[in-house]
């Protein structure tokens, strides 16, 4: 399937709110669905934001307000840049604190249970905490990449650890690559 196939399928599907799965018979016939068998070898190859995510642009932006001063904050204590913080935000919750993925990540930065303890975040919905948390995340995966902000940004959907097994390369994952451009592209819009 062309690119541009891919990227009209995940547009669709992210307007209707459904994850697409793959699947590769060993005929070589291939199907696409949202709603996989898990016996039967379907792979995540869209996920579209959970439910909880706002779409709508005045939230966006009432929000991106609201939350301005934390994120400038957390931006000068770690001396990160803090249109990328933005761009994170925006590309994980939509700004939106009370978000929790079906994988578990909560808050405007998504953290993770995981991510959460190893950064001291108590309380991962405190939106003050939850983006102090991300930001110490994301500056360490500029320091681990050495400020490569593509495998950072990759880092922070995937885990350090996808991009360190793809040699340090953004990790082939339809998800993941959609997420770098996405960000890349709140960032430059600032």
């Amino acid at each position: 399937m062309s690119w541009l196939k891919i990227s009209c399928l995940m547009l669709v599907c992210s307007n209707a709110g459904a994850d697409v799965y793959k699947q590769i018979a060993g005929n070589g016939l291939i199907t696409y669905t949202n709603k996989p068998r898990t016996d039967n070898g379907y792979h995540l190859l869209f996920r579209t934001p959970p439910r909880s995510y706002p779409q709508d642009l005045k939230f966006v932006s009432q929000n991106k307000q609201k939350y301005s001063d934390l994120v400038a904050k957390a931006a000068a204590k770690h001396n990160l840049d803090v249109k990328l913080l933005h761009a994170v935000i925006q590309a994980e919750s939509a700004y939106n604190a009370n978000a929790e993925s079906p994988a578990g990540a909560v808050g405007l930065m998504q953290l993770m249970p995981d991510t959460a303890v190893r950064y001291g975040v108590a309380d991962r919905r405190d939106a003050e905490q939850n983006i102090d948390g991300g930001a110490r995340y994301l500056k360490d995966l500029l320091a681990m990449f050495n400020s490569d902000l593509k495998l950072a940004v990759a880092g922070y959907n995937a885990g350090e650890g996808a991009v360190m097994k793809y040699h340090y390369n953004i990790p082939p994952y339809p998800e993941t690559m959609h997420y770098v451009e996405h960000v890349l592209s709140l960032y430059a819009k600032g």
